[in-house]
């Protein structure tokens, strides 16, 4: 068979997947709802928990008993005065060590960093042939004295291997004595040197029995500052984050990551975040943009949960987790000062700032970048949307204020990514020197679809390439992007699922629901638009809602258990529904999915395995909603996926690129760049290929490596090779940004009725003003905003304060605004009126709105109001419980 397939199996740990051998902690069943210890005890046989009356202390009992998982004791928070009872531990229990080393083995040396976490991916190793377990692992010198505290974790996927770690907040203790070694322990001596470092009460003495083993060297550093550049570039669904490390980017970079690969010199370097989904936590160069709540009941000092450890925490909770998730941060950037409520899983809450929230998420991502470069970095660069780099980029200065944001030549994602191109051409020299080319940029991200087009030459000067850059927003949708695909995909599975449940048994076959064959579906799109494409699968979604419901916000009026059941059954089929969709679109070919219920071998050579913890769906039955235990036996394939998200994404494309077709003018662009990470999708060159003539477009992409796409690291790379170029000189860059596009229509009644343009819709943000007038004493004004489909996006009221007006010349308003406000319009306003004029800022990406008023023949001024084109109500939220 072509291509490869994959099925989902309720396991993401990585335990053992024969019945009985998986074992649960208190803490992850006490995180667990009664709902979900009851799979368990299902699943797993445990005929004790399986009574209809068994209360939730009782199923948890029940399962520590026959799976209860053995608990390590592990010094990993700092406790003032349990570093100084540990160092009397060692003088008074601990007198000689054991004659044998245990055949262990330890790493040759260890640098270790104040204030820095030690982790797996620094790659102290310790292996033993047997009888070492995971525990407490103490560094003293040759006169025992304590100089630091290590845990020793276990690698679950090579038998008898260890890991060093630390917290980031470990005591690090430097000696004149330069002869260290590691004292292990077993099980039990370690658990009482646990209780010795938290417990302020003295402890009976015991006799501790160690292994000692010695190092060859340690070195204890500070950080170094560096002038290298942490670039980040911010998304809606996912963040990555890099830097060039140039050869000397510190005085004295760490040999062992050097050794390790871990940093690469001269080259660019990305930073790679912790994926705790699996037991054998992986490690990935992208992290979710989301932040979860840990504890919050010491408003001073609340703890966060980043990227895919808050993702998990929602998934271990069942979804039905109390607990505050946020996702979708960057679209806070015009209302970042926001006051949000924040919950934990025990029920303590606090009211925070949204600054506070981001703040949080990029020092998380900055430390990590700091821990695995082991460098101290003071400049800052952040990609933003180029129609809102302004207000970003005062969000940031504004949230990291301890550190220098670029400003001056701060990229936006648009230019980055092209830019990235364009470092590819010139190292292939494949542009003419001084030729003019054009280019478009399409970038599909997590929540938005932006569109840029610019014009470059390039000359090869004698001292550096010189780039004549000129670019322009021409057009976006702030509600299309991989979350919209992945909605269809839910849409989908919760049909076919619904089908499977209510009895039926049956094939799902996406024909009945997209009627159009998939080479008609193009035309029905012209013809009749894309909501007729969608008409029946739309239907069938709300008949699907009586067997699994997913609208969660609907059911507020309802039982408590009832409305977790419903909010768990949104978010357990949104994470199976991406995990698809990037399944699906990371690699080519045909695929296929199945969810299943037991590890099979089924003889397939083209099978792909993404396990999956537990079954989490409640379906309705006689008016209540029950448990469901079974695996739907149901198959997935790629060519069903396909027909499903080819209107939505034609109807992107064909918005963007429809007047370009029609006047003639997408012959002149000779690159046509697709970024984000949903680009990687057929259909984007497929529907791009109805507006591009010949073979002037031509579609590369790398391999998919991984689970980062390229086009993902795009954006990235492309801001870290343009900083670096200009930092050694090799580039000379002169980039002019045109006159934006306006994808939005701003109108307002007359006082007969009749609707007025204020903005035309893609007119350019250098044309004519439009205005309205009203009497002086007019105390609101209300302003409309629709989006380049005619649809209502937002009501803004302008609140008029006559008494705040400044009486001025025109020659005033002419030196302040130039020909925003012409002369004509002024001379016009008679006594008692006031013009409100109103004309667009693609600097900061909105409209302002300015009064005139003449009273007494004479000409006063109002205050001036920036109001946003695009805000957090006028963006498609997946997550509001409506769906």
């Amino acid at each position: 068979m072509n291509g490869y397939s994959y099925r989902l199996y309720p396991d993401a740990t990585g335990r053992e997947r024969a019945r009985g051998t998986m074992r649960y902690s208190r803490e992850e069943l006490m995180d667990m709802t009664t709902f979900q210890l009851r799979n368990i005890c299902y699943k797993e046989r445990l005929v004790e928990g399986l009574g209809p009356r068994t209360e939730r202390e009782e199923l948890i009992r029940i399962i520590l008993k026959f799976l209860g998982a053995d608990d390590v004791l592990w010094i990993d928070q700092s406790l003032e005065g349990g570093f100084e009872r540990i160092q009397k531990a060692i003088s008074r229990h601990m007198t000689a060590p054991m004659s044998s080393d245990g055949g262990i083995s330890v790493p040759a040396r260890l640098i270790l960093y104040e204030g820095l976490k030690v982790d797996k991916l620094d790659q102290y190793v310790v292996t033993a042939p047997g009888g070492l377990t995971e525990s407490n692992v103490l560094l003293v010198n040759e006169s025992m004295e304590l100089c630091g505290i290590f845990n020793l974790v276990k690698d679950e996927s090579i038998s008898g291997t260890f890991y060093l770690t630390a917290g980031s907040g470990s005591t690090w203790k430097r000696s004149g004595n330069r002869q260290y070694s590691l004292l292990f322990f077993r099980k039990r001596d370690s658990e009482y040197l646990y209780q010795t470092y938290y417990s302020s009460r003295p402890l009976p003495p015991v006799h501790i029995q160690y292994t000692q083993i010695p190092l060859a060297d340690l070195d204890i550093r500070e950080l170094e500052p560096t002038d290298a550049v942490l670039a980040i570039d911010f998304g809606t669904s996912n963040t990555t984050a890099g830097a060039y490390l140039h050869n000397g980017y510190i005085q004295a970079p760490s040999s062992q990551d050097l050794l390790n690969g871990r940093v690469r010199m001269d080259a660019i370097n990305y930073v790679a975040f912790p994926d705790p989904t699996y037991k054998d936590t992986d490690w990935i160069e992208v992290l979710p943009t989301a932040i979860g709540v840990a504890e919050c009941s010491d408003p001073a000092n609340i703890r966060y949960e980043f990227g895919y450890e808050a993702l998990r925490s929602k998934r271990r909770g069942g979804y039905s987790s109390r607990a505050s998730v946020f996702r979708s941060m960057k679209r806070w950037v015009n209302n970042y000062n926001k006051m949000e409520e924040i919950v934990d899983v025990h029920g303590n809450a606090a009211m925070v700032s949204r600054m506070d929230l981001l703040r949080a998420y990029m020092n998380y991502i900055i430390r990590t970048a700091e821990h695995q470069f082991k460098c101290k970095f003071r400049h800052v660069h952040f990609t933003s949307p180029v129609k809102m780099k302004a207000q970003f980029l005062q969000m940031f200065g504004e949230m990291l204020p301890d550190y220098r944001i670029e400003q001056t030549y701060a990229l936006d994602e648009g230019m980055a990514v092209l830019y990235n191109t364009l470092a590819d051409g010139m190292e292939r020299g494949a542009f003419m020197e001084g030729q003019t080319y054009h280019a478009l940029v399409i970038d599909c991200g997590g929540g938005t679809t932006d569109l840029s087009s610019c014009a470059f030459t390039i000359e090869d000067g004698h001292m550096a390439y010189k780039l004549d850059i000129h670019t322009t927003y021409e057009n976006g949708d702030t509600n299309f992007g991989g979350h919209n695909i992945t909605y269809r995909i839910m849409q989908f599975m919760k049909i076919v699922f619904a089908d499977y449940y209510s009895g039926r048994r049956q094939v799902t076959d996406i024909d009945s629901l997209i009627e159009a064959p998939g080479a008609d579906v193009f035309r029905q799109v012209d013809e009749e638009g894309v909501k007729s494409v969608y008409q029946k699968l739309e239907q069938r979604y709300e008949e699907a809602e009586h067997i699994i419901p997913t609208a969660f916000a609907r059911r507020e009026n309802r039982s408590r258990d009832e409305y977790l059941r419903v909010r768990g059954n949104f978010y357990f089929l949104w994470e199976i529904a991406e995990e698809m969709k990037q399944q699906f679109f990371r690699k080519t070919g045909i695929l296929r999915n199945r969810f299943h219920s037991e590890m099979e071998d089924d003889g397939d050579s083209d099978l792909q395995i993404t396990t999956m913890e537990r079954w989490f769906l409640s379906v309705e039955r006689s008016g209540e909603l029950k448990d469901e235990y079974e695996f739907p036996d149901v198959v997935f394939n790629i060519k069903e996926i396909t027909q499903l998200i080819k209107a939505d994404i034609y109807e992107v494309v064909r918005k963007f690129l429809d007047d370009f077709y029609r006047q003639g003018r997408m012959s002149q662009y000779s690159i046509i760049k697709l970024t984000g990470q949903s680009c990687r999708i057929d259909v984007f060159r497929e529907a791009l290929k109805e507006f591009v003539p010949g073979r002037s477009i031509e579609f590369r992409q790398k391999p998919a490596e991984g689970r980062v796409p390229d086009l993902k690291l795009a954006c990235l790379r492309g801001a870290i090779r343009y900083l670096s170029a200009r930092k050694t000189g090799s580039v000379q860059a002169d980039i002019t940004h045109d006159a934006a596009v306006i994808p939005y229509t701003v109108s307002a009644y007359t006082h007969n009725g009749r609707e007025k343009m204020l903005i035309s819709s893609l007119d350019r943000s250098d044309g004519i003003p439009g205005s309205i007038s009203r009497p002086f004493e007019t105390a609101e004004v209300e302003l409309y905003l629709s989006g380049s489909d005619g649809q209502l996006r937002q009501k803004f009221v302008y609140a008029n304060r006559p008494d705040a007006y400044k009486e001025v010349l025109y020659e005033d308003i002419r030196d302040q605004y130039g020909d925003k406000i012409p002369q004509d319009d002024t001379d016009s306003i008679v006594n008692g009126e006031t013009k409100f004029f109103v004309f667009p800022d693609d600097r900061h990406w909105g409209f302002h709105v300015l009064p005139v008023a003449r009273r007494n023949e004479r000409l006063y001024l109002g205050p001036q109001k920036l109001l946003p084109f695009e805000t957090d109500l006028s963006e498609l939220d997946f997550f509001d419980g409506m769906k």
